[in-house]
This record gives C-alpha cells, sequence and structure tokens, in this order.
C-alpha cells in the first residue's frame, strides 16, 4: 500500500498538485505510524553501506566522489518486523570507476 501511495505522492508533485501532494504525505506518515507500532520499520538506504542482508542489488554505477559500495539509488524500500527482513530494498549500487 506504501509503494503505491508513493508513487502516487511522485504524480502529484511533478502535476504541481499542492493539495493532493500533504494529503499523500499525511497519508503515508499515518500509515508508516501504525507500522511502527507494531515493529515494522522501514529500509530507504540511501548513502548507507551496501548490505545483502537487507539490500538487493539491482544494478551497479560507476559515480564519481561515492565510495564503493554505497547505496546511491533505492528502487523499492525494504521492510523489518523486529530484526528480521520482511522485504530487502531494491537498490542501485556505486561501482569504482
Amino acid at each position: 500500500i506504501i509503494d503505491s501511495l508513493e508513487q502516487a505522492l511522485q504524480l502529484a508533485q511533478g502535476n504541481s498538485d499542492a493539495g493532493m501532494s500533504e494529503g499523500l504525505q499525511l497519508t503515508i506518515k499515518l500509515f508508516i505510524d501504525v507500522l511502527e507500532k507494531f515493529d515494522v520499520t522501514q529500509l530507504d538506504p540511501v548513502g548507507e553501506v551496501f548490505n545483502p542482508q537487507e539490500h538487493e542489488a539491482m544494478a551497479m554505477q560507476a559515480v564519481p566522489d561515492v565510495a564503493p559500495n554505497t547505496v546511491i539509488s533505492v528502487f523499492q524500500k525494504g521492510y523489518k518486523l523486529s530484526d528480521r527482513v520482511v522485504r530487502a530494498a531494491r537498490v542501485i549500487v556505486a561501482k569504482s570507476s
């Protein structure tokens, strides 16, 4: 559900629809707050070191001024229930040039 809401938010921001964008942001925040009450946390690892236990590398890309094995983009956020990965984050990882 959150994936769909985040895609809708991107479309609303692209169309400069401020009211829709604000409503979607609040809905996403409420949903994430409910998940956190049940010990579900979101994995959004941009800027972190690639961790194969929590991340699924979809591609590698040479990026200047970024350390190798650093997550540079997230296709799909992941989720953890307590300390167990329920869905790995799908990411793009920096490689050495």
